[in-house]
């Protein structure tokens, strides 16, 4: 089990708390989708991807981003039990959309950039850490059917 710090709990509750999920989910989905273009194939259904103005506009895009920092403040609110927390997201992104589990690491730094971004000087070496660590727990728990 990991072990949070009380400085890590309220570093990540606050970044979330403060967090405005219509900007920064679409944002970071957006980022991922352009800089990673190999990452597009799983959102065939979603339409226009040709270009980043095209993915950027993109309403699908946009919820979708939002949906994945909805997700993400389930952990936030359950970070003592993130297996279980995401266990049947884990699931349904291994054994039917068949994700790479890399690519939760390549969103995960894009909205890490967004977040930075947003935050300015507030983001400091200490908050990235930690909300570094979260990411990569939550990654760790979305990716454990794949091992």
């Amino acid at each position: 089990m990991v072990q949070w710090t009380d400085f890590e709990r309220a570093t990540i509750q606050d970044i979330f708390s403060k967090m405005d999920y219509e900007t920064v989910g679409p944002a970071a989905l957006s980022r991922c989708l352009v800089v990673y273009p190999w990452t597009q194939r799983y959102f065939g259904n979603f339409g226009n991807l040709y270009n980043a103005a095209a993915i950027m506009g993109n309403p699908l895009v946009a919820k979708h981003g939002q949906t994945i920092l909805y997700s993400l403040e389930r952990g936030v609110k359950n970070m003592d039990n993130l297996k279980d927390t995401y266990a049947e997201l884990s699931v349904l992104h291994s054994e039917k959309l068949r994700v790479d589990p890399d690519n939760f690491k390549l969103l995960t730094d894009c909205l890490t950039i967004v977040v930075a971004s947003r935050m300015g000087k507030a983001f400091t070496g200490e908050v990235q850490a930690a909300l570094q660590k979260f990411l990569a727990v939550v990654v760790s728990a979305l990716g454990r059917q794949y091992h």
